[in-house]
């Protein structure tokens, strides 16, 4: 047995251990992680805002690739703190060290670990810290993963200026490590669609963004907050009621807002945010508002004679047929449900939202009853077209389970859901190179025969009577819908494998609209991905020690053969590859199948309301908004057409 002993327990100090695990901190060090460095520093003018000391934050893209962001907060103190350094550098230096543990500081924030501002330094190149306040100007640089610059004197950071006393605020520019990140280049759309979600979860606050390198500025404010928001989600859908309703109250010490319409939709979408975080998994606050909303309608019903005495109540479900709402607590010390705070698990949050609810929505339907009615109306129909469709439902749902996939799946040897894999592949003529080429023992395929049904504009009976959709379920074996349970997944991944023209393009996208409406647990665990096949196949010939040696690459687009070609090599010849099926199966299973050297790219979901937005725009029935959609977005396609 090797020697174990006390030399071999390594203790990380400062910094060190956010720079050796920046995925724990962060999430990732691809593009989500590094833009979260921004959301970090954002926060905490945000925090100044909930507190009523800031109402303006300025970010900027700097050309030389950093950012800066500016808020006209109180500004960081600059006194000396009781660790014998300046404030300053305890809030950006030392983990878990804030003013939001109970000191007063805050009443709510987002932030409640006290990392953030620490961990952006940890894993920058450069980081710098102005701060205006008292008067005065002081600035604190650090390099390298938070490595003090700015020498002290006498414990005290030089004042390098003169402000007016009513200039307050904190500027940070921070340019992110290239070597922790896998790219260090921003990308602007990102920043703007976030900082719009932020104008509308911080009613009052404006959010300014300077594009330095497009030399673009856009500016966000909402005076309405999350009204506008649901007005924003709701924009290419038609409306139940004319205006989205909303309410607010307080609770004892948490603060609830809730706004909230209807559309002619049959799926429902509740966005609940705490303390502006997120929760997309719902949690409390969703279920204090879920039995409030079903309290109230059931209470109109019989208050307006719709129900009789001795008839159920409507059901939750039907009561939330087409409903857009938008949940946002305010909560002084809020529990969250795991690492990622994407479910909310204060207790306290569900009566809270219960009693404010239900109090201001009643004052608000007592005063608009034709709204009501509307409403109840329209729990009518949804309870009468659900009880008349159960029949074919379940019917359909018999016949899924008496469904047989293996004429059409080939399955894997391997009964160990973890080490196994299906690959989704446009028609039979690939499907046969796939099976040809595949490690029959992890990998299994089912090739689909033409396009599966759009699920966007289709009721679930016709859905579950299309073959290619029955086989998936059958074949996943986790069910759909409410019945599904993704501990009976059979794959640790589901891989779609499709050409790379525009029916491939579109084969998957039904695909993924099918997964995201009726199987969205599979994209949220990172099980849903797309298969990369190389474009290209180059031979080529290099030189050395005298001797031409031939050799072969393949290439994933055009972008790879450009650059390929910079580097001077002499081609020999080029191939291209329109589809699977012009491979044979060895170079199917050198480039695309072996798990060492092929290409995936996960599918995964940041915004879920964005992607709600664009798989209605682009998959539903309103056709002029997807025309401008696709017009706009054409400049950035790269399909082969």
């Amino acid at each position: 047995m090797a020697e174990y002993t006390g030399s071999d327990i390594v203790v990380l100090d400062g910094l060190e251990a956010v720079r050796k695990r920046p995925g724990m901190y962060i999430g990732s060090t691809g593009y989500k992680g590094l833009h979260h460095m921004i959301w970090e520093i954002i926060d905490n003018g945000i925090d100044e805002h909930l507190g009523g000391f800031c109402n303006k934050i300025v970010v900027t893209l700097q050309k030389d690739g950093g950012i800066s962001i500016q808020d006209n907060g109180r500004g960081v103190p600059t006194d000396l703190h009781a660790k014998g350094i300046p404030t300053i550098r305890v809030v950006y230096t030392i983990l878990h060290a804030g003013g939001k543990f109970g000191s007063g500081a805050y009443k709510v924030s987002g932030g409640l670990h006290g990392v953030g501002a620490a961990v952006v330094n940890a894993l920058s190149e450069k980081f710098f810290v102005e701060v205006h306040r008292n008067g005065e100007i002081v600035c604190d640089e650090y390099a390298h993963g938070g490595h003090p610059v700015t020498e002290l004197v006498d414990k005290k950071l030089p004042v390098v200026g003169k402000c007016p006393k009513n200039d307050t605020g904190t500027k940070v520019t921070f340019y992110p490590d290239p070597a922790i990140f896998e790219n260090v280049d921003f990308k602007p759309e990102t920043i703007s669609k976030k900082m719009k979600e932020m104008a509308f979860l911080n009613k009052g606050l404006t959010l300014v963004f300077d594009d330095k390198i497009n030399g673009t500025k856009q500016t966000f404010y909402e005076s309405q907050g999350i009204k506008s928001y649901v007005d924003f989600l709701t924009v290419n859908q038609t409306k139940i009621i004319d205006e989205p309703i909303y309410v607010t109250g307080f609770s004892k010490s948490i603060e609830v807002e809730v706004a909230f319409t209807y559309v002619d939709s049959q799926s429902e979408m509740i966005l609940s945010y705490c303390n502006r975080i997120n929760t997309v998994d719902g949690g409390t606050a969703v279920t204090g508002f879920k039995k409030s909303l079903t309290k109230v309608i059931n209470q109109y019903a019989r208050d307006l004679s719709y129900l009789k005495e001795k008839d159920e109540n409507f059901d939750g479900k039907d009561i939330r047929n087409g409903l857009v709402a938008i949940i946002s607590i305010k909560h002084p010390d809020p529990q969250f449900e795991g690492q990622t705070k994407s479910k909310l698990g204060s207790t306290d949050a569900t009566p809270a939202v219960d009693d404010v609810f239900f109090e201001e929505c009643v004052r608000y339907f007592d005063r608009n009853v034709n709204d009501v009615k509307i409403l109840i109306e329209r729990t009518i129909k949804a309870m009468s077209a659900r009880k008349a469709g159960d029949k074919a439902r379940n019917a359909a749902f018999k016949s899924l389970n008496d469904f047989n996939s293996n004429s059409k799946l080939a399955a894997c040897s391997s009964k160990k859901a973890s080490e196994c894999e299906i690959y989704i592949v446009e028609g039979d003529s690939a499907g046969g190179t796939v099976k040809t080429a595949r490690n029959r023992r992890t990998q299994a395929v089912l090739p689909l025969r033409g396009k599966i049904i759009n699920v966007e504009k289709a009721p679930i009976e016709k859905i579950l009577a299309n073959n290619e959709i029955k086989t998936m379920i059958s074949a996943f074996g986790c069910g759909i819908d409410e019945a599904f349970d993704i501990t009976k997944l059979r794959y640790d991944k589901i891989i779609i494998l499709t050409d790379a023209d525009v029916d491939g393009a579109h084969i998957s996208n039904l695909l993924l609209t099918f997964f995201f409406r009726f199987m969205p647990e599979l994209i949220y665990s990172g099980k849903v991905f797309r298969g990369l096949p190389p474009l290209y196949k180059v031979d080529y010939e290099e030189s050395g020690k005298g001797k031409k040696t031939k050799k072969s690459k393949y290439l994933l687009d055009d972008k790879s053969l450009e650059e390929f070609k910079k580097e001077n090599h002499k081609i020999i010849s080029q191939q291209r590859y329109k589809g699977l099926g012009e491979m044979d199966a060895d170079q199917l299973w050198e480039t695309t199948l072996d798990p060492e050297r092929r290409t995936l790219a996960q599918v995964s979901i940041q915004d879920v309301a964005e992607a709600d937005e664009v798989t209605n725009l682009l998959m539903g029935t309103l056709v002029p908004p997807r025309r401008e959609f696709i017009i706009n977005e054409a400049q950035y396609a790269k399909l082969d057409v």
